[in-house]
């Protein structure tokens, strides 16, 4: 039996949840790639003989190419489906993932991760959308939360894999690894689409590219989660991709354990989707907000200036939970943004969010060239805590308007 696009109820059929899951599976293959570079940076600075400003690129390189890449999935996605776009997404993921393990030199591997990230800029954020398609609002953000914990653990295993893999089996193997995730995670998608119904959702509106654009563009306060979006990637997603490197650099511990104490901030997230039901109502959306902006800022601010570094595992931790808070938040004000276009709105977020990535992690390189790493971390945890600050009194005035729910 095929599931219909908008089930009448709020109660979402057992082929909806299995989606959800396998979609959950592909989100854990994109996030995992994405992170899995990471720890790698000391050993490929080595490998290569470049700085760690240079193989950095692999990083950044791979967020530029992901945000642009969403100026093309979002429309591609309200038209020929979502669902397929992303199955089609993991298979050349696979490809970009066995051509990374084949790099011989620097500039190979770059081109390998921007074959990646052309095919994972799509799965993320359309998974998103298509939750957006199939669930009610007023359950949206605590599905996205179980479509996050496929999230929060690739990150978990990116860094955890990318640092033990790196230093024992070698680099390479990390990137081995990511492709036979990803073909499995194709077949999978592949078996279950035939019990779905690719019919477009009914309220939306088919648009020329530039219209669906426009849609978005024209939204004041589609402009303020995407400026947000934008600061959160470079500010966040800076941080994080920094970390085991601080870590490694600045208290002396084996990448292993960087990369796995780093991790810790996926098993956060985790935790609080294991909670979201009860803390979501606990906080509502504008307490979320507020505290994990909080959280995660206070965090990160113990990591880049405690002299024990041990103090770093439960900072991660709940770096990771108060993320998880904000960032959740963010997805399912997103998702609503601009219904007519979910997906071209759900895809700029995302590209907006990664481009920040790209910048963040471009900037915060080239500072730490010229000051420690625990005084450019320690000021960019000061930048979360105003900007979980900010949204939370952007998302209050929302929510007085009751908009999202009509």
């Amino acid at each position: 039996m095929k599931s219909h696009p908008h089930p009448p109820s709020h109660d979402l059929s057992p082929t909806t949840r299995r989606a959800i899951f396998l979609l959950s599976l592909a989100t854990f293959s994109s996030m995992a790639v994405q992170r899995i570079c990471d720890p790698m940076l000391p050993e490929l600075s080595r490998e290569f003989s470049a700085p760690i400003s240079e193989v950095a690129q692999v990083i950044s390189v791979f967020a530029i190419v992901y945000g642009l890449m969403q100026l093309f999935y979002g429309p591609v996605g309200d038209r020929l489906g979502k669902y397929r776009v992303v199955m089609l997404a993991t298979l050349v993921c696979t490809v970009g993932c066995v051509l990374s393990a084949l790099s011989g030199d620097l500039q190979f591997l770059v081109a390998a991760r921007v074959v990646t990230a052309l095919a994972a800029a799509a799965i993320i954020p359309l998974t998103m959308a298509w939750v957006g398609d199939m669930v009610h609002y007023e359950m949206r953000q605590e599905t996205l939360a179980r479509v996050g914990l496929g999230t929060m653990l690739g990150i978990t295993a990116g860094q955890l894999f990318g640092g033990l893999l790196t230093d024992t089996l070698g680099w390479r193997w990390a990137f081995a690894l990511m492709a036979a995730f990803f073909c499995t995670v194709t077949w999978l998608l592949w078996r279950h689409s035939a019990r779905l119904d690719h019919t477009p959702p009914a309220d939306h509106a088919p648009a020329g590219f530039f219209k669906q654009l426009a849609q978005v563009a024209h939204n004041p306060w589609a402009r303020t989660l995407l400026g947000t979006a934008l600061l959160e990637g470079a500010t966040v997603f800076g941080l994080l991709a920094v970390t085991a490197s601080h870590l490694h650099h600045t208290h002396g511990i084996s990448l292993t354990l960087a990369g796995a104490t780093t991790a810790l901030f996926g098993l956060g997230g985790m935790a609080y989707m294991a909670s979201a039901k009860v803390t979501i109502r606990r906080f509502g959306e504008v307490g979320l907000a507020r505290y994990g902006g909080w959280a995660l800022g206070s965090a990160f601010g113990v990591i880049a200036l405690t002299p024990w570094w041990p103090l770093a595992i439960p900072a991660c931790f709940v770096a990771g939970f108060g993320f998880a808070m904000f960032h959740n938040t963010m997805q399912a004000k997103a998702t609503q943004m601009v219904p007519t276009a979910r997906a071209t709105g759900v895809t700029l977020f995302a590209g907006f969010l990664f481009l920040g990535q790209s910048l963040g992690v471009l900037a915060l390189a080239a500072l730490m060239g010229h000051f420690s790493s625990s005084a450019v971390m320690a000021c960019d945890a000061v930048v979360v805590v105003a900007l979980g600050l900010f949204f939370s009194r952007a998302t209050a005035q929302r929510n007085a308007t009751e908009a999202d729910r009509t």
